[in-house]
């Protein structure tokens, strides 16, 4: 069942639903909110919750609408693209042969059949992305689980419009958002110990705090660093 708590001027979308515990959520680019909660707990209930959190709502709606957005691309010569937060000047290619990506020194090059269009050599280029990330994944994967006692029975990559992020603690599996090819390694690699430290504690609580601080004691400057990098200008759907 979805529904709304209205507290003065901000709007909480309301989602019951079988689960366990309550989430809450706040959303790019505005700041909208959500809270995901057991179908069997009474709104007066959620809107206590809420009202409890409302400084840390406000924090995280000033953290996204501050956020520097990426310039929209549009796949032509010279347009800046990043790889490991490295940037690359996109040249463009036509030949007849099977789309391919190949970075040189400081140019990423696109070779793409003659004709295609931009919707196209960007769904190249985002599978490209794709494939980056996953041969990054498995040396960082086998590292930190070593360190920290906890196997992945599988990784999914694919574009998330909301998260860096998710961890199905059931199914032992984790999602990462497609865009953090783009950037820096160390914002990758804060990433998957976050989700995999949920292997061990599910919740952000304290337990998950210490647990970050002992595997990762550098985390919360990882954590500024990847919200301080522009991200991908979206046309937001919910």
């Amino acid at each position: 069942m979805v529904s709304q708590l209205q507290l003065g001027d901000l709007t909480v979308e309301v989602v019951l639903k079988d689960i366990k515990n309550v989430h809450l959520s706040v959303y790019p680019p505005a700041g909208r909110v959500k809270v995901t909660a057991p179908s069997r707990m009474r709104l007066d209930t959620l809107r206590a919750f809420v009202i409890s959190k409302l400084d840390w709502i406000k924090r995280q709606q000033e953290k996204l609408r501050g956020q520097a957005r990426e310039t929209p691309r549009d796949y032509l010569d010279r347009e800046s693209h990043y790889l490991w937060g490295k940037r690359y000047l996109l040249k463009v290619v036509e030949a007849e042969a099977a789309p391919t990506v190949i970075l040189t020194h400081s140019q990423m090059r696109l070779q793409v059949r003659p004709g295609t269009d931009g919707e196209r050599k960007q769904a190249i280029v985002e599978a490209w992305y794709r494939d980056q990330l996953r041969a990054a994944l498995p040396p960082l994967a086998a590292k930190w689980g070593a360190l920290m006692g906890v196997e992945v029975a599988r990784f999914y990559v694919q574009r998330m419009r909301t998260r860096w992020g998710t961890c199905n603690t059931r199914r032992r599996s984790i999602r990462l958002n497609t865009e953090l090819a783009k950037k820096p390694r160390e914002c990758l690699e804060y990433i998957l110990v976050h989700e995999m430290v949920h292997l061990l504690e599910a919740s952000h609580n304290a337990r998950f705090v210490r647990l970050m601080d002992h595997f990762m004691p550098k985390w919360r400057h990882f954590r500024e660093r990847l919200n301080q990098l522009p991200i991908r200008e979206e046309d937001w759907e919910y």
